[in-house]
Formats: C-alpha cells, structure tokens, sequence
C-alpha cells in the first residue's frame, strides 16, 4: 500500500543529535545506521511507518569539513531542504546535553520560515534529572520541548500521539486499488555511478552524487513510475545502497554497517542491478557482488555504465581489430559474459547515467524479468528437457557411474527452485549443475532468474551399520541370496556357454606360455 504524500514527517537537526536512532524507533527496525561519529547520514532515508505516514531521516545541518567533504555536506544540505518542503510535519531534533548552541538556533529560523508544522523535540533525556535541562530551548520560539530518549525509548509514546494529532486522522484507502510495486536496487563497487543512475531514473537530485567515493552510506529507497510503451504505467520501488568493497578493505564499523544494509536491500528486492563501470570491465569485486545476488536467489541485470567513456575514446582512437563500435560492443558483451560465466544469461544494458544513453532500458528490462521470477514449470516439458540435456552431454564418470536424475518437478518460485530425484546426490560437480541451469533458462526463457536445484538422492546400499560403507562378506551375501531365490540361488546360467568360455580362456592363457 502506497502512502499518502501529504503525509510526510521529516527528521532535522545537527549532526548527531540522535535523527537516526529516533528514525528507527519510530520504524521499529534497524534501517538508518547509528554512529557517534558526526556526519554519518547523507542521503535521505525514508520509511513507511505503520502504514500511516512517510518518515523521512536528514543529514545533519551545518556539517563541518572534517566531519565530510565539503562537496558531500553542501549536497547533504540541500537534500534537508527538499526533505523541509516534502514534509507536512518535521520534528526539530535537539541535544538536551549540548545546550541550546548557535547552529540550533541558525536552524530553528531557517525552519520557521518555511511556515510548516513544528514539533520540538529534545532528545537524549535518559533520567528524571536530565528533564528540567530541556526547559532551556523554549527559547527558541517553537513551544515547550518534548522530552524524549530515543536509545531506550523513553518519552516515544507521548512523541506519537503528539505527531498524530500534528498529522491529523488517516484518510481512507482502497487496498485492492494498489499496484504492488517492483524492488529494483542498484548494486556495484563504489563510485561506478549507481547513484547517478538513480537520478537519471528518478529524473531529479534525489540522490547524492560526488565524486568522492562511499558518498552513499544507506541504503535509500525512493518509488517512482513508468510510462511503458504500451501505455501501462509500471510502479518501482528502487534501492540505491552504498558500493561495496572487499571485506579486507572495509576500514571503519560505518562501512561495514553499510554493507550489511546493502546485503539487506539485496535480499527485499525482485530486481538486482550489477552496476559495472565500462571503463574498468569486469573486476574481481564485481564477480564477488554478483555471486552474492545469485546466492540470494534475486533476478540479475548487468548494467554496464559510463559507456559514454568509451564512445569517446573510440571516436578519439579506435581500436585496431575491430569494425566499429558495433563490433567492439559485441565483443565487449562476450568477454563480460565469459568473466560472469556463473550467472543465469542475465540481460546486459549499456547505458550513461550522465548522458541519459538508453536509461529507460533499465525499467524496461527489469519489468519483463520479474514476471519471469513467478513462472510455473510444466512437469513434463521440464523433464523432456532435462533428457535432452542429458542426451546432448553426459555428465562425466564418479567412480564407475555417472549422475542421472529419474524425475525433476518445481517445488517453488523466487527463486525458482527444482527438485531433482537423482541416485546419488554427490556425483553431480558444479560445472554440470551449471550446465543444466543454463539448459533450463534456454529452453524456458528464464534470463537473469536464478534456478536452485533441490537434490533428492537414492539411499546407500550398504549404510554405515553394516560396515561403514564396505560390502559385505561373501557368506553373507549368499544366506542373503539364499533366503530370496530359494534352491535355484546357486544354480549356474547357462552352463555350456560358461564351459566353452572357460575353456578358450585356458587354451589362450596356455598359448602365452608356450609363447614366453
């Protein structure tokens, strides 16, 4: 269900005062990081709370250089002053230890002359004592404070009702008029443009973009609507989450919290962009990122952008080789699909975020990949198939056997998964597992979805009571045989033919003695 815009309640303030932490009480989940580092919120976090209003969290206002580049802050700045003018409603947050300092103040005006709804709220009231200090910011001209302690929850009851009455009652809704929407999220290392690429979707400065690489902390979501073709209107949800690193490199306890949020983002999304700068191709960290999207069972769009960069270098020096563009474009899909072998044929888009190069394909190809992702399997087809895959290679010999499946049926979607019944689960290596996957996405037309095979193997022969996996003793194996087929157990099969066997085994061995 989609939020009434007229319902918005911004969080501003300072740098750490407590904005995010009162964010995620409100929300009742983790979604803004927390850190007593000043400056750690930059782009605006936003969050549908009990399906009543639009919370949205600030960078802090006056953000120092050390706290974060210049450039980054003064952004931060103006992404409070849309998050000012979206709002309805905006909780003025304050540090009851600090005091009343020249920049509350420096904000309080800026504030008041936007003419909204006020609630003053000072936070970091942790005991009675601490009470009779908030008295202070009634100064300010904005009315008695309101007493609060987001870390342990102290005052929030008193805090929500007051922000009811501030929103006034809930305006009626049809549930069964809402589109649900598709979670789409921008995911890639840092600075390969995922943000500028938010924008250009969004077709505004939603989202913070620097040059400065890990501007983007959270994980941000923003909705947003398509105008297909056809003339349908799509509805998103898009995702821009902060570029992730190897873990080696991850240097503070922000940057890791980021990275578990982008993890986080990447498991509530139908969608997942692998943002790829086209200069640099295909790195190490990118194939790390893309086994992390298939490992959570998302659908998968490589997005290859910056591809205005090249354009320009082409036009500038082309390479030798090579036709034109055209033909270095293919060959530049060739190679990106050979380093990302191990992904399910996803759609590859190349695109530029700065020059708006074919932007619109992004929404267009994630919305024919998602209907994909609830696709039901025919059990028959899906078992001729497999055949044939079967039929065309075989998979290659463990021991003295090969892997066989009896019997594949699908047991679940998003991911798609598929139960296969096979005789032994182990004798299945991954190559030929992907071998089948790929087989399977063909026939079917599962581009970019994943497929998990959920293998069902035929129970050992010889368990582990009976000897730990070794066959048992001759004498055994006869009483066995004995107490099954009776008196005809022991009896031998076509006797002359054994005989005559025998006896050209005899007269060749002689032969060679003879010889020797």
């Amino acid at each position: 269900m989609s939020i009434d815009p007229s319902r918005t309640v911004a969080l501003v303030g300072r740098p750490n005062v407590g904005k995010s932490r009162l964010f995620n009480r409100l929300c009742g989940r983790r979604l803004s990081i927390v850190h007593d580092m000043p400056g750690v919120t930059r782009d605006i976090i936003s969050a549908e709370v009990d399906g009543d209003y639009l919370l949205l969290d600030t960078g802090g206002l006056g953000m120092e250089l050390e706290m974060t580049p210049k450039q980054i802050a003064t952004a931060a700045e103006d992404q409070v002053d849309f998050a000012i003018q979206a709002a309805k409603v905006i909780l003025f947050i304050v540090d009851v230890r600090s005091g009343v300092t020249a920049l509350d103040e420096i904000v309080s005006e800026k504030l008041r002359r936007f003419g909204k709804t006020l609630l003053l709220v000072a936070n970091k009231v942790d005991s009675d004592s601490e009470e009779a200090l908030s008295s202070e910011f009634s100064r300010l001209g904005l009315g008695s404070p309101i007493n609060l302690s987001a870390e342990h929850g102290r005052g929030l009851n008193f805090l929500k009702s007051e922000l009811q009455s501030a929103l006034g009652p809930k305006p009626e809704t049809d549930d069964e008029t809402e589109n649900k929407r598709i979670q789409i999220s921008l995911v890639g290392r840092p600075n390969v443009g995922k943000s500028s690429l938010g924008n250009a979707l969004l077709n505004s400065k939603r989202l913070i973009v620097s040059d400065v690489p890990g501007t983007t902390r959270d994980s941000v979501e923003l909705d947003l609507s398509y105008q297909h073709p056809d003339g349908k209107t799509l509805g998103f949800r898009l995702t821009d989450t902060a570029g992730l690193r190897m873990k080696r490199k991850v240097d503070s306890s922000v940057e890791y919290f980021s990275s578990v949020r982008t993890e986080h983002s990447i498991e509530r999304s139908d969608v997942v962009y692998l943002v790829i700068d086209a200069m640099d191709g295909v790195t190490k960290q990118d194939q790390a990122l893309a086994g992390m999207i298939t490992d959570a069972g998302r659908a998968i769009v490589v997005v290859v952008n910056k591809w205005d960069l090249v354009k320009q270098r082409w036009e500038e020096e082309p390479i030798d080789g090579y036709k034109n563009l055209k033909h270095f474009l293919t060959s530049y899909e060739e190679s990106l699909r050979k380093a990302l072998f191990f992904l399910p044929n996803p759609p590859v888009v190349f695109v530029s975020a700065l020059k708006q190069f074919k932007v619109e394909r992004l929404l267009e190809t994630a919305a024919s990949v998602e209907p994909t992702l609830d696709l039901k399997l025919p059990t028959g087809p899906l078992n001729r198939t497999i055949q044939k895959l079967f039929d065309a290679r075989s998979p290659k010999l463990v021991g003295v056997k090969r892997f066989k499946v009896f019997y594949a049926v699908q047991t679940g979607s998003r991911p798609m998964r598929i139960r296969l019944f096979c005789n032994r689960v182990e004798r299945l290596d991954p190559t030929y597992r992907r071998y089948l996957e790929k087989g399977l996405i063909h026939e079917f037309q599962l581009q970019g979805c994943p497929i998990w095979f959920e293998l069902v193997g035929k129970d050992r022969r010889y368990s582990e009571e009976d000897g730990g996996g070794v066959r048992q003793s001759k004498d055994i194996q006869d009483q066995a045989r004995l107490k099954k087929q009776g008196d005809k157990a022991f009896e031998k099969k076509h006797p002359e033919r054994r005989k005559k066997i025998s006896q050209e085994k005899a007269a060749h061995n002689q032969s060679r003695k003879k010889r020797t």
